[in-house]
């Protein structure tokens, strides 16, 4: 079972490539059920659960095709086999207890304040992904949630910015928050809204999906404000462009950003 589960060299890859070995870094390895035991101990979010589970599955399945059925396999093939069985699992539909109207980040229950801000910036690593910060404050400048973002197969810089405020959007509608003032320094994108302009031949279509928002919700509101203002979602982009894909889903930007101050 160690071998197999934790010192084989492709079990190894796919352990780095989950983002878990960041989280079971230190733990004892010669025995696997001790090892396990104390990495299940560690796992409070249910996707991070999740992960550990679809690691281990691929493992035994992909050994199971070697030994019985002579097969081959690379690792490219094995990420996305474990990419698509975590995205399985995850969408499975769960009982949940009853939860107050309105969520707020990891299942915090807070009431919803008469208006917030909330700031975004993006981050673009070429020839590999891109990401977002989103950062709520009060009306007071007291922080209330942060969330990172990570998007694929996408470059451009303005695309980039005006995908993290469409997410922005979503999250804090979905939150309830109806009475929103937007900052960034995406100044382009900040005057074509202001301007109800939506042509646009790079970002059309989500353009003229995000005026739709502030046509129907008459408390948002967007500005422009400096790169140096804007600085703490930006640090947010970037540590969500540093994790591995399935890692920033579950890492906890808030008590990151809180650990830093």
């Amino acid at each position: 079972m160690e071998h197999l589960f934790l010192y084989c060299p492709v079990a190894r890859a796919l352990w780095d490539y989950s983002g878990l070995e960041y989280v079971g870094k230190g733990l004892p390895r010669h025995k696997f059920p001790l090892f396990l035991k104390k990495l299940l101990a560690l796992v409070h979010q249910p996707q991070l659960f999740m992960a550990v589970v679809a690691v281990l599955w691929r493992i035994w399945c992909s050994r199971n095709w070697v030994v019985f059925e002579g097969k081959q396999f690379g690792f490219p093939a094995l990420m996305c086999q474990f990419h698509q069985q975590y995205e399985e699992w995850v969408g499975l539909p769960v009982e949940k207890a009853p939860q107050p109207s309105v969520l707020l980040g990891d299942n915090m229950g807070l009431d919803v304040p008469r208006g917030v801000v909330c700031m975004w910036g993006g981050a673009v690593r070429p020839g590999s992904h891109l990401a977002g910060g989103i950062v709520l404050l009060s009306t007071d400048r007291e922080l209330l949630l942060v969330k990172g973002v990570q998007f694929h197969l996408l470059e451009d810089p303005m695309a980039v910015e005006l995908l993290v405020l469409r997410e922005a959007f979503l999250w804090c509608l979905g939150n309830g928050f109806t009475n929103v003032q937007f900052e960034g320094d995406a100044k382009v994108i900040i005057d074509k809204i202001n301007q109800g302009e939506a042509r646009d031949n790079r970002v059309g279509d989500v353009l003229e999906e995000v005026l739709h928002y502030f046509r129907i919700h008459t408390g948002l509101r967007i500005r422009f404000v400096g790169r140096r203002s804007n600085r703490v979602a930006h640090l947010v982009a970037r540590k969500a462009l540093s994790l591995n894909p399935i890692m920033s889903r579950f890492f906890d930007y808030q008590a990151w950003l809180n650990s830093r101050k």
